[in-house]
C-alpha cells in the first residue's frame, strides 16, 4: 500500500523549483500558482536566497507549490494514502482531491502571511527537544507552560511558547534530552496563533471542497478525514493545535502502508518514517531525476502505472493527480 506525504515549513531550499520548471507543462503550472499566491513563486523558487525564502509568508506557499508541481507528474492509485506535515497538509489535501491545487497554494499564502503577523504580536519561539521519553518531555513542557507544538515521533518534540519559558527549558532539559533553539518567527501551532486562525477561517469561508478521493490523514490526531467540510474545520484549527505527526505515522502503520513517497522538498518526513516505521520502504522525490525511481516505487507498492504522460492541467481523479485551472 502506498502513501504520499508532503513536508512543511523548514524543508525549503534555495533554487528548489529550478529543475521542475524544465519539465514540460510545469512552467505554466508554476505561473498559475504564482498568480494564486500573489507572490512571484517562480523567482522565489529559483533565484531567491535562503534568507528571503525563510519568511513564513513566502515559505508556506512555496513549499506547497513545490510539492504539487511534482505531484502533477505522477499517476497515483485511488488507494494511495495522503498526509502532510503542518502546511504540507494543504498539498496532501489537493492530492486527495479535497481542494483544488491552486486553492491550496493560495490558502498557504494566506495562512503564512497571517501566521507571520501573529508572530509579531508577542515575542515567542520554538525549540527542538531531542531524545528522552516523549510523555516525560510533554509533561516537562506543560510544567513550564510550553506546548509540544510538533510531536514528530522518533524522539523528537518541538516545544513552543514564551522566550522566557524556552530559556528555562534549555537551562534544565528533561532527562535524556537536549534542547536546540530553532530559527523561527514565533510559536506556531499554539494559542499565540489565534489571530492567524481567525484570519484563515474568514479566508476559507468561500472555498469549494470535495470529499476525499484518496484517504487523507489529519495532523490533529492521525485519523482519516471524513469529508471536505470537516477538513476545512480541521485546517482552521490546525493553526493553534499541535501537529501530531507521530499519530499520522501510527495510522500509516495500522493501514498496512508498505511504501512512503515524500514529495519535494523531500527528505525530512522519510527520515522520521525510517525511525518509527521499521520495514516500510521510503523514497524522497527531490528532482525530476528521481521520476523513474518514483514510477517503479509507485508500481511496486500499488500496482499503478507510474508517471502520467498527460499535461498537468486536469483535476485530481481516481487514477492521476493533476492541477486544474
Amino acid at each position: 500500500m502506498l502513501a504520499i506525504v508532503s513536508p512543511g515549513q523548514g524543508s525549503q531550499k534555495p533554487g528548489m523549483l529550478l529543475p521542475w520548471l524544465e519539465v514540460e507543462g510545469l512552467a505554466a503550472l508554476a505561473a498559475r500558482f504564482t498568480a494564486a499566491a500573489e507572490l512571484d513563486l517562480v523567482r522565489l523558487g529559483t533565484t531567491a536566497d535562503a534568507d528571503e525564502i525563510k519568511d513564513t509568508a513566502v515559505t508556506q506557499p512555496l513549499v506547497v507549490a513545490s510539492a504539487l508541481l511534482a505531484a502533477s507528474t505522477l499517476a497515483l492509485p485511488a488507494s494511495a494514502v495522503t498526509a502532510g506535515h503542518s502546511v504540507g497538509e494543504l498539498a496532501a489535501a489537493a492530492v486527495a482531491g479535497v481542494i483544488d491545487p491552486e486553492a491550496a497554494v493560495r490558502t498557504a499564502g494566506i495562512r503564512g502571511a497571517a501566521m507571520g503577523r501573529a508572530c509579531a504580536i508577542t515575542p515567542t519561539g520554538m525549540s527542538a527537544v531531542l531524545g528522552g521519553d516523549t510523555d516525560a518531555v510533554l509533561a516537562a513542557l506543560e510544567a513550564l507552560d510550553l506546548v509540544g507544538a510538533n510531536v514528530n515521533g522518533g524522539g523528537q518534540v518541538v516545544a513552543a511558547g514564551s522566550i522566557e519559558a524556552l530559556a528555562a527549558l534549555a537551562a534544565a532539559p528533561p532527562a535524556g534530552a537536549r534542547v536546540i533553539p530553532l530559527p523561527v518567527a514565533g510559536a506556531f501551532h499554539t494559542q499565540y496563533m489565534a489571530a492567524a486562525r481567525d484570519a484563515l477561517h474568514a479566508a476559507l469561508s468561500g472555498i469549494t471542497t470535495a470529499d476525499p478521493a484518496r484517504p487523507l490523514l489529519t495532523n490533529s490526531d492521525g485519523s482519516v478525514v471524513a469529508s471536505g467540510s470537516v477538513y476545512l474545520e480541521l485546517l482552521t484549527a490546525q493553526v493553534t493545535r499541535p501537529v501530531r505527526w507521530d499519530l499520522c505515522m501510527a495510522t500509516l502503520g495500522r493501514l498496512g502502508v508498505t511504501g512512503v513517497l515524500e514529495l519535494p522538498p523531500a527528505g525530512t518526513l522519510v527520515g522520521l518514517i525510517k525511525r518509527d516505521l521499521k520495514g516500510v520502504a521510503t523514497l524522497a522525490l527531490k528532482t525530476p531525476d528521481d521520476l523513474d525511481k518514483a514510477a517503479a516505487f509507485i508500481e511496486e507498492h500499488s500496482g499503478a502505472s507510474g508517471i502520467s504522460t498527460a499535461a498537468p492541467n486536469g483535476p485530481a481523479s481516481n487514477s492521476t493527480v493533476r492541477s486544474n485551472a
